[in-house]
């Protein structure tokens, strides 16, 4: 079987089953059971896949067309232009997390003292590491996503200090300048309706965030009162349901609050400033 034939077929068969953008998850799988970049297939279209191809590709494709993340499977994610290690114990970084990163770059100065909560595979804070000459600091309450986590900075050879830590509960008062987080905030009540590919795959730990999917953003506003500095700033990936609700959390005491929308226009990241 050739190249170009085993891409028809995975094509057709993920098409049929109903998965988006078929023709680039066939590549995709392919690329990664051949080991060879998705150009390859485009010179060497005659090239013939080899026996232990074949059964890489066909384990690939089923995986998928049962509802397993490409990402899952190929075991990586590009995120703010670099390739990331992904795996079940993380949320896979979606790009509109992108949108929180480029606001906390407006506000970390050389020197800062950053903060990441639920950093997860890492990609918030390897970041803000590797664009900034602040230090940064991550933590997670999943020791199995540190473990994800620490694999990427070293991979990436980012500095950034990782803690098994619940939310802030290891920082001291008043260490650090800027905190940011896209916190679990997925209401547990969605859950039937989710994706089967974020219900049934990515580690619920990391996607619900109570009943209305808002407990973690209290809590983290509540703990950054006494982690940041005064003039530090607070910044969240939201929930589409979210901004209302944070923005009546943060009260008077919290001053430039600013909302940022995605490029579909629905808000997505809150910034607050913690005033001295």
């Amino acid at each position: 079987m050739t190249l170009r034939t085993a891409l028809l077929q995975g094509t057709k068969l993920l098409e049929e089953a109903g998965i988006a953008v078929p023709r680039l998850t066939a590549e995709v799988l392919l690329a990664h059971a051949i080991g060879r970049p998705r150009e390859f297939f485009y010179a060497h279209p005659e090239e013939e896949l080899t026996e232990l191809g074949w059964v890489h590709y066909g384990r690939y494709l089923h995986q998928r067309i049962e509802g397993k993340p490409t990402q899952y499977i190929t075991k990586k994610q590009e995120f703010y232009g670099r390739e990331f290690v992904v795996g079940p114990d993380v949320l896979i970084p979606r790009p509109e997390t992108e949108h929180l990163v480029e606001a906390a770059l407006a506000k970390i100065q050389p020197g800062d003292r950053v903060l990441d909560i639920g950093t997860g595979s890492g990609a918030i804070a390897i970041t803000l590491a590797l664009e900034t000459e602040a230090r940064v600091f991550a933590t997670d309450i999943s020791m199995a996503a540190l473990r994800v986590a620490a694999l990427n900075a070293h991979r990436l050879e980012a500095r950034v200090e990782f803690v098994a830590a619940d939310l802030a509960s290891c920082i001291g008062p008043q260490s650090i300048d800027v905190l940011v987080s896209n916190p679990p905030y997925v209401p547990r009540t969605d859950q039937p309706g989710l994706q089967r590919e974020v219900r049934d795959y990515e580690p619920e730990i990391a996607l619900f965030g109570g009943p209305k999917g808002l407990d973690f953003y209290e809590r983290i506003i509540d703990e950054s009162r006494t982690v940041l500095r005064p003039g530090g700033w607070l910044l969240f990936e939201l929930a589409y349901n979210a901004v209302d609700p944070v923005r009546a959390m943060l009260g008077s005491e919290w001053t430039d609050i600013e909302v940022h929308t995605d490029l579909a226009g629905l808000p997505r990241v809150l910034e607050a400033h913690l005033p001295a």
